[in-house]
């Protein structure tokens, strides 16, 4: 089920209720009082206090959830959306059961369920981890790395990276320890720096050769690969991803919680994504 489907048609039927209720039957209901007290013999006076405290229950609910939906609505579509990481293929970046915040309006302003975009604010760059909509099903979500920008020229040769032609930096640093459940343990890793982007970590597995390919991404789309280089599904083997289907660039780790592996992880709450490659 689409959440932010549900989220918007239920800010949307809360709000029409409240509405309707507010310009047609809140009147009726006050007229019908005041008249019921003149016919007793009461003092007229009666206020909105008066009316409110016969709305229908229907009405009170839709009044009530209606300014909590439509706050999470705008937060969630335009400024902030949470994720969870549930595989493995951005480590050592990002780990399974870290919950990260994606900053939703930093590739442009965009219409919640049709993905539209209404107003253009910042393009993606190389380097940024973003999540995105899989384009072989679009209904679910991805994230990994942006290593290719529209025109570039893309060659993966087993654990080496060209962009344009122009070998990636690629220094190993040893041996990865794995997380808590070890995880991948065993691998190597390696510090990468893309051409006009800050070093991140990433991992390779050099017991699992992928041979050579390069790839031309075109206009208005991008190359994606995840961090753990042997262990990710991203545009070596499906495509390029375009540009409609971007959902945000991920800012930060604001919580970890895995219950395969011991659960809690207190020193990751609050971390930079942009800064993790310095564990």
């Amino acid at each position: 089920m689409d959440f932010e489907l549900v989220l918007v048609v239920a800010t949307f039927v809360s709000g029409l209720i409240w509405l309707i209720d507010r310009l047609v039957f809140r009147p009726k209901r006050r007229a019908r009082l005041a008249a019921e007290t003149q016919q007793l013999g009461v003092e007229a006076g009666i206020g909105g206090r008066g009316a409110q405290d016969h709305e229908p229950l229907l009405v009170d609910y839709a009044k009530s959830f209606f300014p909590i939906l439509l706050a999470v609505l705008v937060i969630r579509s335009f400024l902030f959306e949470p994720f969870r990481i549930p595989s493995g293929s951005m480590m050592p970046t990002l780990l399974i059961g870290d919950f990260i915040l994606v900053n939703k309006f930093t590739y442009g302003l965009r219409l919640p369920v049709v993905n539209t975009k209404v107003l253009p604010i910042g393009e993606p760059e190389r380097g940024d981890v973003a999540v995105f909509r899989y384009p072989q099903q679009p209904e679910v979500d991805y994230i990994k790395r942006i290593v290719g920008l529209p025109g570039d020229t893309v060659r993966v040769d087993d654990q080496r990276l060209w962009i344009n032609g122009e070998p990636v930096s690629l220094e190993t640093t040893g041996r990865y320890d794995g997380d808590a459940n070890l995880k991948h343990a065993g691998l190597t890793t390696a510090v990468e720096t893309l051409p006009e982007d800050e070093p991140h970590r990433i991992l390779m597995d050099t017991d699992r050769r992928l041979g050579a390919a390069e790839w031309t991404v075109p206009e208005g789309q991008y190359f994606v690969m995840g961090d753990n280089r042997n262990h990710s599904n991203d545009s070596r083997f499906w495509g390029t991803v375009p540009e409609s289907n971007l959902v945000g660039k991920a800012v930060m780790i604001w919580m970890h919680w895995n219950w395969q592996d011991g659960g809690f992880d207190a020193g990751r709450i609050g971390r930079s994504i942009d800064t993790v490659h310095a564990d």
